[in-house]
């Protein structure tokens, strides 16, 4: 099969470039380049609509749902996935570790129409055990989940080196990447290398087959502001760079986990420089979370985080939700951790691309007291028509509104 990047290294444009071409108001020629050299990725699933991430297109968001050991409901992570459909997710990740994985993922597949992303060493640990898994076991659960019509996959592709620089560095919180910790534990372990990396080839030729992304794993982010920047963040960050040519070189399309977690906010558009200093291709964050001290409000402070690291040039966000560090989301929850990340995703790109036409007609809309009209361009059309009047000034203000005061006067002057 020939992939997005075969088709545009041959100079062709295909359909899905074209419809990127008018979802992200582009010129169909450089959706081409881009995709050829990496520096923009098409996801697509089951023919429906692409989602295109990186260079010239909108900061699009992921919605991480999915089982977890101690809490199982199918039924809440159908809900969640069809409220990551309904307030503008651009993508789902599901992070599923406990029930019936495969159940569960095919139940919220049949549930949206969102790319669909996976973790594949969470489904081997889960069934084969954290002490007993395997390298076949954790190329066979990839080649399971690509099957099945999956849009991307994680993979951590750290190395024992990295291990050894974050072993001595000092770090508060160590290592905060599940996956990441997974695959580590599985080389220490077992005394063998990366299973991504010593099997890159074959892994390449699992992914290319079905056009599936290949996202690139942040192992070695930050768990806390006070854990800065380091050495071993540095080498993963030029290590996912390398591989990232490498993938493209062979048709697979690549998203790089560059920075997230807990950064700094001082920070954060300085690592984003590093970053792009080092990659073209897409960026990735989780957060980043620029403040520790947010509990029950860290959807909040990751939007403010994420709304700098896209401003900055970040292209892909993974949202995070009120109950981060605290428990399993509910669907509500999953709700104000996606919209608080659809307005980061708005800010960064107004700093990116300059000031949307939707705020202009917002401020029309509300400047003549259409309260309807401004529920149309909210991002959440449902919670705010709970605060507001059907006519005129609203209440906090009533008849001594200003803009309703003026209004008449401003008018003359026209």
């Amino acid at each position: 099969m020939l992939t997005q990047i075969d088709h545009a290294k041959n100079d062709e444009l295909t359909s899905e470039m074209q419809q990127v071409a008018v979802q992200e108001n582009m010129d169909p020629d450089t959706v081409l380049s881009r995709v050829k050299e990496g520096s923009l990725v098409i996801m697509t699933r089951q023919g429906n609509s692409p989602v295109a991430i990186g260079k010239g297109a909108t900061t699009k968001i992921n919605v991480n749902l999915g089982s977890s050991a101690a809490s199982i409901d199918t039924s809440s992570e159908i809900e969640k996935a069809r409220i990551a459909e309904k307030y503008g997710g651009d993508t789902i990740t599901d992070l599923s570790m406990g029930g019936g994985i495969p159940h569960i993922r095919k139940a919220i597949t049949e549930n949206t129409i969102l790319p669909l992303t996976t973790v594949p060493v969470y489904q081997a640990v889960v069934e084969c055990g954290l002490k007993n898994v395997t390298s076949a076991d954790i190329l066979s659960y990839l080649r399971s989940q690509v099957a099945e019509g999956i849009s991307s996959v994680v993979l951590h592709c750290v190395e024992k080196q990295m291990l050894e620089e974050v072993k001595g560095s000092g770090r508060l919180m160590g290592m905060v990447s599940k996956g990441g910790s997974f695959t580590s534990v599985f080389m220490l372990g077992s005394g063998c290398e990366n299973p991504f990396l010593e099997n890159f080839d074959e892994v390449m030729e699992i992914l290319r087959d079905k056009d599936v992304v290949l996202s690139l794993g942040n192992t070695m982010r930050s768990g806390c502001i006070h854990d800065r920047p380091d050495k071993a963040q540095l080498m993963e960050m030029e290590n996912n760079a390398a591989l990232a040519k490498r993938a493209n070189e062979q048709g697979v399309q690549v998203i790089i986990e560059g920075m997230g977690g807990h950064v700094a906010a001082a920070s954060i558009p300085e690592y984003v420089g590093t970053y792009r200093s080092k990659s073209c291709h897409p960026l990735f964050v989780a957060g980043p979370l620029p403040t520790d001290i947010a509990l029950g409000y860290d959807h909040v402070a990751g939007a403010i985080g994420a709304s700098m690291a896209s401003g900055a040039g970040a292209d892909y966000l993974c949202y995070i939700t009120p109950s981060e560090h605290l428990s399993l989301p509910t669907p509500d929850q999953v709700r104000q951790g996606l919209v608080a990340f659809k307005i980061a995703a708005h800010i960064g790109d107004s700093m990116k691309y300059g000031i949307a036409e939707k705020d202009c007609l917002l401020a029309k809309r509300r400047a003549s007291f259409d309260w309807e009209g401004q529920m149309e361009l909210a991002f959440d059309q449902d919670r705010p028509r709970d605060f507001c009047p059907m006519e005129g000034p609203c209440s906090m203000c009533g008849e001594y509104c200003a803009i309703q005061i003026m209004g008449e006067y401003l008018a003359e002057g026209e």
